[in-house]
């Protein structure tokens, strides 16, 4: 809501506090003012300008030549590019030395051999919008009135000495879309009353119900609606006063009649709309729902298709009129109407807001009735709005309006008690203060015993519990004003559960480790939806109403919005990238429930992994790189010894470097590269990824850490390469040596797989270094050799596997 100072003094006293200063009281109480412009933007030097003589210029056929009286001694010559200006105008003339907006400043110039002593000036030139300067002026300079004051300062006579507060509403304070409702919250500010404008029209003895009759058939989309005749009156352009409001508020002037309107709406909140009557074709009004697929002509000129569940305004044969967003092109009130009939209605907001929607068209109107407006000022609104067609254009006012009227108002009470107002806002604001306070509101109040029982008028319909009272007496009384206060007992200690303190500590440990967190969308399309997924026969679960394909159901990994981000930025010759995220994946439960979140953790890594420059060492990764930060996180869970890797098979995974991770026997994820086709879809090189159950990790029991003391005894180390098939797995045979090698073998490790000359084809050479250990004894070579035997025995058993010479 753009609010005119200016404008704003006409209903409530200011006080003497600048345009800022009453930002800021606004801000404190509750309503955001996001900024404070200046409509003259700091121009100096601008007058009204008469010209007195207009020839084409000699040397150029679009410039003109022109000799003006400025108020000075003597006329100036300007040459002007505009193609409206005309000689015996009167236009605003920025004089030489003066300074326009971004700090232009006029000079004396010379313009095709022509000297040019200053700029006549458009709209747009001094500061003005371009969507906000009527039509007529669009494509040229402005023209003053002609009984405008030579010399004068232009911008004083069109009133951009102002500034405009930029309200920033929430949805509950509808009531501040217009300048009656934003007066109501500043008189309560600055303890003061509010001015309501006077209405007092001249009206005739013919009545507005002898032409036109009302019905309406839709009484529960249109509870009320009022028409009133207004004859004889004169389109022309509304004084400079009304446009320079109108725009200030963000309208564009058109004429006075729809200026009048759209001045009482943005004065009241109240919408009307204008017929042109002798374009009505009848007498009657009719409001109905449309008939499915009929069609109207809106006045911007397009042509729109209507629903049966949208309400229009009809002539008992055509629709006029889309109800509550924009009136008919065919009964538009152009320079030839003489008679208007004024319509205001209350309409059904959620109506409006459908109707809105579905016509793709969203005007001043329809979003203040979506929001809700006052039904009380719909009858004032109305008569405002005729008095200033007598006023402004001449009118010939009937007396009454035709009204239907099915409206039943309603004021209700609110109970609050002093005690419950300073429980929450924690203070002692006596009960004095409080009557003040809904006094200052205009809120109407009865009090017994320290409860207030208050009156909540129809303008504020977001008061309607206790806490709403509690909040109003707050911002008014001050939310500065509120006093510190030391607690005085110790406060309790926030703390982290086990589960949070282990997230914490795998964030920590995957940045250490070089990746950087992602936080990408849950939503996804559903061709990536059930990719990466180790679920089988899951669908995902589809929104019931998505903004668009590609967002439409809730993701079973995390592994393709990754890899989105991860092709986002190397498409942006950032070649190395290290991604991890720690978000939920939604696995659908029942039909009708909501899918159960499990919290998962992924990552993705191309590129290089170590980049040292000045020692010339560069380190690509590769599925061991990837597969030691699992190991490394699995180590700081005290999982290790549960946790196992084996050979797995995935879409959208190399064949031969993907594997299970299992916890306990369970899979509980998979690492591994990418199949060359995927990462060819998505634009990549080598590209590793792993993902796991998060929760499945923390929620792993872990027993408490024991500590020994360091060995007074050594160890002895044995050094095993056998040769086997390549289908053997090395961790197959890693299990085998730890289970055999019993109580004296402490570790065992894979450091070589060897596949080349010496061993035959279809074979290859695995060599393990075993680490054997006593705690109590030193081990003598024969016992180290009976046991090493023996594991070297159960490989050959159990593998077909040869002692590598």
């Amino acid at each position: 809501m753009f609010v005119s100072y200016r404008w704003l003094q006409e209903y409530v006293d200011l006080q003497g506090k600048t345009a800022d200063e009453l930002a800021e009281l606004i801000t404190k109480s509750g309503i955001e003012v996001e900024a404070v412009e200046k409509l003259d933007k700091g121009i100096t030097g601008v007058v009204i300008g008469h010209v007195l003589e207009r020839e084409k210029h000699p040397e150029a056929d679009k410039l003109s030549k022109c000799l003006v009286d400025i108020g000075a001694e003597e006329p100036v010559q300007i040459i002007c590019g505009a193609p409206n200006v005309a000689q015996g105008q009167k236009v605003p003339v920025a004089t030489v030395g003066a300074v326009l907006p971004g700090n232009f400043k006029i000079k004396k110039a010379k313009l095709r051999g022509e000297v040019s002593m200053g700029m006549i000036c458009a709209l747009e030139e001094i500061g003005v919008e371009s969507k906000l300067v009527a039509k007529e002026y669009q494509e040229g300079i402005f023209v003053f009135p002609s009984d405008a004051e030579v010399g004068q300062n232009a911008l004083e006579y069109l009133q951009l000495h102002d500034s405009v507060l930029e309200l920033s509403l929430t949805p509950n304070r509808a009531d501040c879309l217009n300048m009656l409702g934003v007066a109501y919250e500043v008189a309560a500010i600055l303890r003061t009353d509010v001015k309501l404008p006077e209405v007092a029209p001249v009206v005739s003895a013919e009545k507005t119900s002898s032409y036109i009759n009302v019905s309406v058939e839709a009484k529960e989309e249109n509870p009320l609606y009022i028409a009133k005749m207004v004859k004889g009156i004169k389109v022309a352009e509304s004084p400079l006063w009304m446009q320079a409001r109108l725009m200030a508020a963000g309208v564009r002037p058109i004429n006075n009649i729809v200026d009048i309107t759209n001045y009482v709406l943005m004065e009241y909140g109240q919408p009307l709309h204008a017929f042109d009557y002798n374009k009505l074709d009848s007498k009657e009004i009719v409001v109905r729902m449309a008939n499915e697929g009929e069609k109207i002509v809106t006045l911007d000129d397009t042509e729109r298709e209507l629903k049966a569940s949208h309400l229009v305004i009809t002539n008992g044969k055509e629709a006029i009129a889309v109800a509550g967003v924009m009136g008919g092109a065919n009964t538009e009130v152009d320079g030839n109407t003489v008679d208007v009939l004024v319509e205001a209605a209350v309409f059904n907001n959620l109506l409006v807001r459908a109707t809105s929607k579905d016509v793709g068209l969203r005007s001043e109107s329809s979003v203040r009735f979506e929001k809700g407006i006052d039904p009380q000022r719909t009858k004032a609104a109305i008569e405002r709005a005729a008095a200033l067609m007598q006023e402004l254009a001449g009118g010939e006012v009937l007396e009454g309006v035709v009204e239907v009227n099915n409206l039943t108002i309603t004021e209700p009470t609110v109970e609050v008690t002093v005690t419950e107002i300073n429980d929450v806002l924690g203070m002692t604001i006596d009960q004095e203060t409080i009557a003040s306070i809904f006094g200052r509101l205009g809120f109407a109040y009865r009090e017994d015993n320290g409860t207030f029982f208050v009156t909540i008028p129809t303008r504020r319909p977001d008061i309607t519990i206790p806490e709403d009272l509690v909040e109003e007496v707050g911002r008014i009384y001050g939310y500065d004003d509120i006093p510190v206060r030391y607690i005085n007992k110790k406060p309790s200690q926030g703390t982290l559960t086990p589960y949070q303190a282990k997230r914490r500590k795998v964030r920590r440990y995957l940045e250490g480790a070089g990746l950087f967190e992602a936080v990408t969308y849950s939503l996804t399309s559903p061709d990536k939806a059930t990719r990466f997924t180790q679920l089988e026969d899951v669908k995902p679960v589809r929104l019931a109403l998505p903004m668009s394909e590609d967002r439409s159901e809730l993701r079973l990994s995390l592994i393709p919005h990754l890899l989105d981000s991860v092709s986002y930025n190397v498409a942006r010759k950032n070649d190395s990238v290290s991604l991890y995220e720690i978000a939920s994946i939604f696995v659908p439960t029942q039909e009708g429930e909501l899918p159960t979140e499990v919290p998962h953790l992924a990552s993705v890594m191309t590129g290089l992994t170590l980049h040292h420059p000045w020692q010339g060492e560069k380190k690509a990764v590769d599925f061991f790189v990837l597969k030691g930060i699992v190991e490394g996180l699995v180590d700081l869970l005290g999982l290790t010894s549960r946790v196992t890797f084996v050979k797995g098979k995935m879409d959208d995974m190399h064949p031969g470097r993907t594997a299970n991770v299992l916890l306990d026997g369970n899979v509980i994820g998979f690492i591994g590269q990418l199949h060359p086709e995927t990462q060819k879809s998505w634009g990549l090189k080598e590209t590793y990824v792993f993902e796991l159950s998060l929760a499945a990790l923390l929620h792993a029991d872990v027993q408490e850490v024991s500590y020994t003391q360091i060995p007074r005894f050594p160890s002895m180390t044995r050094d095993m390469a056998v040769v086997v098939d390549t289908a053997v797995e090395a961790g197959a045979i890693l299990a085998t040596i730890t289970e055999t090698g019993g109580k004296l073998l402490k570790d065992v490790s894979l450091f070589d797989v060897y596949v080349g000359d010496n061993v035959e084809e279809g074979k290859k050479s695995l060599a393990f270094s075993l680490r054997y250990f006593d705690p109590e004894r030193t081990l003598t070579d024969e016992e180290v050799t009976k046991v090493h035997d023996k594991v070297l025995a159960k490989v050959e058993e159990v593998f077909a596997a040869t002692l590598r010479a």
